[in-house]
């Protein structure tokens, strides 16, 4: 039996129906922004392969990295434990994260980073006697598929069979151009109760939704508003950290700074599962207590993995690099002028951009939205050019890793031209 039987036979993939769904392609390697099918077609990963990979595949510096660490210690278990590859991540992080991180915690991917975030939040009032419970979420949010994620985020198809057993949330609109004074007020008034534990943001981006973009100005005053309330500050920096905001983090667009920082996919350079959460001194002092139920009970088999922790600190020195800071500069440049080139296109409704990250709405009937059928039409059409695009419903978008080249840029931005031609 061959390996496409097999997959099918036994594997259950992610976001994808069980029935009439095309086979998946059988990838056998990958270097930089390729993915070489086991048929032998060369498809560029225009998406960083669900937005992970930031220095191109099969990176040698972080692969050399993960081969040293696996011949000294593969694994140990980091309660009473620890290693040095988890203390210089730590203190990588340290000179990069925004604020006054004071502590770093160590998860397994984005959805438990912000699972730890949402639970160290809510624990921090508990431990100081205080009933606060309710959280603060903004309105298309996605955080995760765990179940403390699912809740803040917004509620639909994705969650509507588990939305009996998510804890409550207040959701404030998506503060959209010309809409700001009415979120500041609708915020202003869930604070007033004085029940809430925490807020909650993905800082500028909504990637899930669709690349949703909104001003610094904005999310600045809405923290501003929480942090007069005590209220603790959550960002959800797992899809903009790492540079793909142009900015380091994307917080750093901001004057205000978050109590907590939730960071996963780029981080190991796409090679291998992690997740980060951050927290402030404030938090940190909630926890420092002799009475053991005050403790933060939480943890996983895989914490501070060494293989993922080495990976992520090679992959930390190539973010540091000038050349890599330029090719960051490079990527924006030409998205830039890509969207100058098609934002007046019949069939678009709008371009955002903001770092390496490029999205074009499409005009459509439906409403836009994950599900929407244009992703019927746009996700074959990329992929017959041996190209991976995989769109949010009628949004195209394009996050490609930091090494790729302006040719290999040009022929995705060309793609997308046929194919909104095509619609015409």
């Amino acid at each position: 039996m061959n390996l496409e039987q097999l997959d099918n036979d036994l594997i259950w993939h992610p976001f994808t129906p069980l029935a009439d769904s095309p086979p998946p392609l059988l990838i056998r390697s990958a270097k930089g922004v390729y993915l070489e099918t086991n048929d032998g077609r060369k498809i560029i990963d225009a998406i960083s392969s669900w937005w992970v990979n930031i220095h191109g595949h099969s990176n040698e510096h972080i692969a050399n990295a993960i081969h040293e660490q696996a011949k000294k210690l593969d694994h140990v278990i980091f309660a009473g434990f620890t290693h040095e590859p988890a203390i210089r991540l730590a203190q990588n992080l340290q000179t990069i994260l925004p604020g006054d991180m004071s502590k770093i915690f160590f998860s397994d991917d984005g959805s438990t980073a912000v699972e730890v975030a949402l639970k160290m939040a809510l624990q921090f009032w508990y431990n100081h006697g205080t009933s606060r419970k309710k959280m603060i979420a903004i309105r298309g949010a996605y955080h995760g598929d765990t179940f403390g994620a699912m809740a803040v985020g917004e509620r639909g198809m994705f969650t509507d069979p588990f939305r009996s057993h998510l804890f409550d949330v207040s959701y404030i609109d998506f503060p959209l151009d010309g809409a700001e004074s009415n979120v500041l007020r609708e915020f202003k008034e869930l604070l007033e109760t004085e029940e809430i534990a925490a807020f909650i943001f993905e800082p500028l981006v909504q990637g899930a939704a669709g690349m949703r973009m909104y001003s610094p100005l904005v999310l600045d005053s809405l923290i501003r508003e929480a942090k007069q309330r005590n209220v603790i500050c959550i960002a959800d920096e797992v899809f903009t950290g790492f540079c793909r905001t142009g900015k380091t983090f994307a917080c750093e667009y901001l004057s205000q700074t978050p109590d907590i920082i939730a960071v996963s996919k780029g981080i190991t350079g796409g090679t291998m599962a992690l997740g980060v959460t951050a927290c402030s001194k404030k938090v940190v002092a909630a926890f420092e207590s002799a009475d053991f139920a005050k403790t933060f009970f939480h943890g996983h088999s895989y914490t501070a993995n060494p293989l993922a922790c080495a990976a992520a600190n090679a992959s930390f020195e190539l973010l540091m690099k000038k050349e890599c800071r330029l090719q960051i500069a490079t990527i924006n440049k030409l998205h830039e002028a890509f969207r100058s080139r098609v934002q007046a296109h019949g069939k678009v409704k709008e371009v955002r951009c903001l770092g390496t990250i490029l999205a074009i709405e499409l005009r459509s009937d439906d409403e836009t939205s994950y599900s929407n059928d244009l992703r019927k039409k746009i996700y074959p059409f990329f992929l017959e050019r041996d190209i991976l695009l995989r769109p949010l419903g009628n949004v195209i978008y394009i996050l490609p890793p930091y090494v790729i080249q302006e040719a290999e840029l040009n022929r995705v931005y060309s793609a997308i031209e046929e194919f909104l031609d095509s619609l015409e």
